[in-house]
């Protein structure tokens, strides 16, 4: 009851803030970098070469940790990402937790009390050194509730069913495989626990920025190392997941999931 009624009351901030913020912060990459940095990018594209299925994409990372908060807070600001983040946790974290793609540690105001343990990590050693130096800020006693782990969250070291809740955020865009990256929190999930998912992917409301998000596709995994248009429907009909709770917004690009392992008959 709780979290509905949060999410209601962050709607109306959200969707507000996102219908003007959204079609002036479009509206601006058009007319003004963006056209530049689309005809580079077309050039670069020849020979069959993309960057969308670059192998070396995600290294892109390693480059952009330094400014990586100071680049897209902005925007989240504007669209109320934070107040989907503080409800995601807020409202299903619990116990010990695993975090994939954790990058520079975007989550970590947003963990509350009932949160005894996080595991933050990624496969940029980088972005999790701006996540360690804001562990490092934190209070003796939250400190000791963070740890860093450089993983490649499609191959975890880790045993199964050892967190009771795993959770990622805008990492499905980036993983090679979202679909083995899926299988893998399941498998480390506890039976019982719960696995969070904040992301953004292609519209199925809006053909608009659908298209958008295609047209700008490969400059936007050039610069961010972000396929920002995968169908995020399709991926988690595919994932050995029980989706409990699904809600979008950003005219259905922004997707917040409340899902837990699949039970297997045995």
């Amino acid at each position: 009851m709780a979290s509905a009624l949060f999410l209601r009351r962050a709607g109306i901030v959200v969707f507000g803030g996102t219908a003007y913020a959204g079609s002036a912060l479009l509206a601006y990459q058009y007319f003004t970098s963006g056209v530049k940095d689309q005809t580079e990018t077309q050039q670069n594209l020849s020979g069959g070469f993309s960057y969308v299925y670059n192998p070396k994409r995600t290294d892109r990372f390693q480059s952009i940790a330094d400014e990586y908060d100071k680049e897209i807070g902005r925007d989240e600001f504007f669209m109320g990402i934070n107040l989907l983040r503080r409800a995601l946790l807020y409202f299903h974290a619990k116990g010990t937790v695993l975090e994939v793609g954790a990058g520079t540690g975007r989550n970590l105001p947003y963990y509350p009390k009932s949160v005894d343990r996080v595991v933050l990590s990624d496969s940029s050693d980088q972005m999790l050194e701006q996540a360690q130096n804001k562990i490092i800020k934190l209070s003796e006693s939250d400190r000791r509730r963070f740890a860093v782990l450089l993983a490649d969250a499609a191959k975890l070291d880790l045993p199964d069913n050892s967190f009771d809740c795993v959770v990622d955020t805008f990492g499905l865009c980036s993983f090679d495989d979202p679909i083995v990256v899926l299988k893998e929190m399941a498998r480390v999930c506890k039976p019982d626990g719960k696995i969070l998912l904040l992301e953004h992917g292609r519209s199925h409301s809006c053909e608009g920025i659908t298209k958008y998000l295609d047209n700008n596709a490969e400059r936007h995994a050039k610069n961010w190392g972000c396929v920002w248009n995968r169908d995020l429907d399709a991926i988690l009909e595919k994932a050995p997941l029980d989706l409990q709770r699904v809600d979008t917004w950003h005219f259905g690009t922004t997707y917040y999931v409340v899902c837990i392992p699949r039970r297997t008959l045995a």
